[in-house]
């Protein structure tokens, strides 16, 4: 499971998370995926940055396979699969833990802006290295 991708983190599913048929509602997933992106960054130490600009969602996709339902364990793994000049792009697939079926798998592009323009602005080289990504 997280052979390719360089980092994962855990969480329970809440009784709140899940629908009248008793598994979890497919927008309680994006919460999912920011709990491993912020998990990721604070692991990398650029959660809290002073790079000059804030990052914000452009764009988000999800591809579901299975259901989860209250109280499984999930395993939310993520990667960064291309940074460009002023957006980053993660990949993440959501496995329940201990069986590791496949539930969920998403992209999230984000972009690099100036906030008082709200203008795209270049991610700064700092940001970028911990990512070993080109």
């Amino acid at each position: 499971m997280s052979g390719e991708y360089a980092f994962s983190t855990r969480t329970r599913v809440g009784f709140s998370d899940t629908d009248a048929q008793g598994i979890v509602y497919y927008g309680r997933y994006n919460p999912y995926f920011d709990l491993a992106r912020v998990e990721y960054l604070r692991s990398l130490g650029v959660l809290f940055h002073e790079a000059g600009g804030e990052f914000v969602m452009r764009a988000n996709d999800v591809e579901y396979f299975a259901p989860a339902r209250f109280d499984d364990e999930l395993e939310i793994h993520i990667r960064v699969s291309q940074i460009g000049r002023t957006s980053m792009t993660y990949e993440f697939a959501a496995f329940k833990v201990p069986d590791g079926t496949l539930l969920a798998t998403a992209h999230q592009t984000l972009v690099f802006i100036d906030l008082e323009k709200r203008r795209p602005i270049p991610i700064p080289d700092p940001y970028r290295a911990p990512f070993n990504v080109r």
